[in-house]
């Protein structure tokens, strides 16, 4: 759950209700707020309620025993008492990084809509592409322009996330930049910085042979990833399309409520997932009738493929709905709730374990595709230094799937049943972040 203060809820303290009231007096306005706020919300959510062996309740007596003479302090506090659970999802993060967290998860960015990078060549600043919709798109910057100055600063050995930083800022606000462009003299151009919807979907149709296929890469599950896919997949069926690709390479996850939206779209019938709380019980969602296509399909995974992604995954492969293709998948089963605290910083507490629709628990383990195919370090490097070759006969894991749907039988998706053995899933489900 990104946004809104969650309030710190009333204590159930061995202490007696006086001695509570006394302590939340006093904690008004004191990094000590904070950290019974932490506190608070592990308490009453954690997933494990033997909270990994640990005495919860003497965990708080110590953290409101110290005197913090700043925040920065309590967050040390915070984090050493989140370490005891033995959880890395369960972490807590400063404003800043609660803020690119929030960034992340939104899929909007505030700024003029531009990916760059360094030039092997020029070892200069580059444009790559300006996004769709963007203010550098209606300005007319283009992949290739050189970005030389940024509101007079030279970016000469800058570093992109240097660059970023200068770029961004609150929408409504300028930005000027200064281009070069081949066969143009150098030019000053002002922009004004715009809240943008960064795309997490890319797809293109392509011509393998005699087959027609909708290629869609979903780089991770954003709050616009649902709406972005449908898209993909709605144009490319205009395009006459025979089979897809889906391709989750390198996809760490997202939100929960995105990748069941975007289930359905593949899945007319069958469950997705089932999620399991601390105390034992179970909340499954199923598809809806709702699929937009049942075109033969082909799904790419690899060791970065996460939470999210496996979801999807699991839903696709139990249901025999696509065939998995790749390597050995990440393997985290858990659910995070995701809080903003008092000052900014944010909390995320894992809140419920997960399963694929066949019961199977991932976690640790990961998905194995139907049809195992790793890379060599050599094709890994080929790949990462020429994202060109991404999704070309040159892409070993994409040429199996290519493969895999050339024979008819394999690609051919069987009919899903609903599991009978799944309850109705309930709308926590919106809540919840992988």
């Amino acid at each position: 759950m990104i946004g809104g203060a969650i309030a710190t809820s009333a204590t159930i303290s061995v202490f007696g209700q006086a001695w509570t009231r006394c302590v939340h007096a006093a904690l008004q306005d004191s990094p000590k707020a904070l950290v019974d706020q932490v506190w608070q919300l592990v308490n009453r959510e954690y997933v494990d309620d033997k909270f990994n062996q640990q005495d919860w309740q003497a965990i708080r007596q110590s953290l409101l025993s110290k005197d913090y003479t700043s925040k920065e302090e309590a967050y040390v506090s915070i984090r050493e008492a989140l370490q005891k659970l033995g959880d890395p999802y369960t972490r807590f993060m400063d404003p800043k990084q609660y803020e690119a967290l929030t960034s992340q998860t939104s899929g909007e960015v505030s700024g003029i809509g531009i990916r760059m990078e360094v030039n092997e060549k020029t070892k200069r600043l580059t444009v790559v592409e300006a996004i769709e919709n963007s203010p550098a798109l209606k300005a007319g910057i283009k992949g290739g322009d050189e970005i030389l100055a940024i509101d007079g600063k030279s970016t000469r050995n800058m570093k992109v996330d240097d660059a970023s930083k200068l770029i961004r800022g609150k929408a409504g606000t300028p930005v000027n930049l200064k281009l070069g462009r081949p066969g143009k003299a150098d030019f000053d151009l002002k922009l004004t910085r715009a809240t943008i919807e960064v795309p997490t979907v890319r797809y293109t149709l392509k011509q393998e042979n005699n087959r027609r296929i909708g290629y869609i890469r979903l780089r991770e599950f954003s709050a616009h990833a649902a709406d972005q896919m449908r898209r993909a997949i709605r144009e490319l069926n205009k395009q006459n399309v025979d089979s897809y690709v889906l391709d989750l390479r390198g996809n760490p996850g997202g939100l929960l409520q995105a990748s069941i939206e975007i289930a359905r779209m593949w899945l007319d019938n069958g469950g997705i997932v089932k999620t399991v709380d601390r105390q034992g019980i179970s909340e499954v969602t199923k598809a809806n009738r709702t699929s937009l296509s049942n075109l033969p399909l082909a799904v790419l995974v690899d060791g970065n493929s996460a939470s999210a992604s496996e979801i999807l995954t699991g839903a696709l492969k139990d249901n025999k709905r696509a065939v998995v293709v790749g390597s050995q998948t990440f393997g985290k089963a858990l659910v995070q709730s995701v809080h903003e605290l008092a000052d900014g910083s944010g909390l995320a507490v894992t809140i419920a374990h997960y399963y694929t629709p066949s019961g199977t628990d991932i976690n640790h383990k990961g998905i194995t595709p139907d049809i195992p195919t790793e890379l060599t370090e050599a094709q890994e490097r080929q790949l990462a230094s020429n994202p060109n070759l991404i999704a070309t006969q040159s892409d070993p894991q994409y040429a199996r799937a290519i493969a895999v749907l050339s024979n008819s039988k394999l690609a051919q998706p069987a009919p899903t049943q609903p599991n009978q053995s799944f309850l109705p899933v309930s709308s926590r489900a919106e809540d919840l972040k992988l």
